[in-house]
């Protein structure tokens, strides 16, 4: 595991400047109510691509030399990380291919070519699209940027992180989507790396949730990939993973397993209480405010990590339909 220091994000930090918004950090009412405490909701489904993913994307485009952007990049993605950098790579005017499984909602896959990437679908799983990116940087010289598992991924993703330090300098305990750890890894970089008593939550979906079954297990593990409502936190971690799995292990408190009705329940909550509408992903740190699994010790914040949910279905968990 290469070290990332504190530094790193600070530089990423001034690096990405004016390319991507400041999000902001708004009370919840309802969820403060509910806890005791003041619960803050960090809204980078506001962010320009509607996810925090732009973060990381554009510090590990912008770190590029010449002759690599001349020889484009290649990823692969559960859709937001390959949105961001197909937005990232249009504004440097770098080409770039986009893998992604058949398990990628439809209106991800259109946003990601809208914005000028070619888009692959491959297999069944971001396991087997991350082969194809792979196999294509191999082949083609194309640079490969992995979604999670990288030092200038991850600082970039810590810059959320030092602005929730930002606006909340007296935060407890912080609520993260947990997946394949880029994100976590970088808030709890920031976080623990300047006060090492916020206590740290990584949320996911029972369902697939890889790196949970990986700290389980004590090192990287295979998991099925499946269906659910927080797709963008689904695949693998890598059984090679360099760098998240071994940061989320140093940094995570605990880790929080939901059902699918309890997010469809977080979903709901942002929807009709907070006036947000939230991919499922994003609504998982909600959802477990609303189960009780969390006893805040005092302010606490939820990252809300995205907004680019298939409107159909968020309509249908609207109507009371799990999926």
């Amino acid at each position: 595991m290469a070290a990332i220091p504190l530094d790193a994000l600070h530089a990423a930090r001034q690096r990405i400047q004016g390319l991507v918004r400041q999000t902001p950090l708004d009370l919840s009412p309802s969820l403060s109510r509910r806890l005791g405490v003041p619960v803050w909701l960090k809204l980078e489904s506001q962010q320009i691509t509607g996810s925090f993913k732009l973060r990381g994307a554009t510090n590990a485009l912008a770190q590029l030399s010449d002759e690599e952007k001349w020889r484009g990049v290649v990823t692969a993605s559960t859709g937001n990380h390959g949105r961001a950098l197909a937005h990232a790579a249009s504004q440097l005017g770098v080409k770039a291919v986009v893998c992604l499984s058949d398990l990628v909602p439809a209106n991800k896959v259109e946003a990601i070519r809208s914005l000028g990437a070619e888009v692959r679908i491959v297999g069944h799983s971001q396991d087997d699209a991350q082969a194809e990116a792979e196999r294509i940087a191999r082949d083609q010289g194309a640079i490969f940027l992995p979604p999670f598992d990288h030092p200038a991924i991850i600082a970039g993703q810590g810059t959320l992180g030092l602005e929730i330090l930002d606006q909340c300098p007296d935060v407890r305990d912080v609520l993260v989507p947990l997946s394949g750890g880029g994100l976590f890894a970088g808030i709890g970089l920031a976080l623990k790396g300047i006060d090492p008593d916020i206590r740290l939550h990584g949320v996911s979906m029972r369902r697939g949730a890889a790196m949970y079954a990986s700290l389980q297990a004590g090192h990287p593990v295979e998991v099925e990939e499946l269906p659910t409502l927080a797709d963008s936190l689904g695949g693998g971690i890598g059984l090679d993973n360099r760098h998240t799995f071994a940061l989320t292990r140093e940094l995570c408190d605990r880790v929080h397993l939901l059902d699918e009705p309890l997010i469809a329940a977080g979903i709901r909550h942002a929807y009709r209480e907070e006036r947000q509408v939230l991919e499922g992903a994003a609504a998982v740190g909600i959802a477990a405010l609303l189960e009780g699994v969390v006893e805040p010790r005092g302010p606490t914040v939820v990252v809300v990590s995205g907004r680019n949910v298939d409107i159909e279905q968020h309509l249908r968990v609207l109507n009371g339909a799990d999926r």
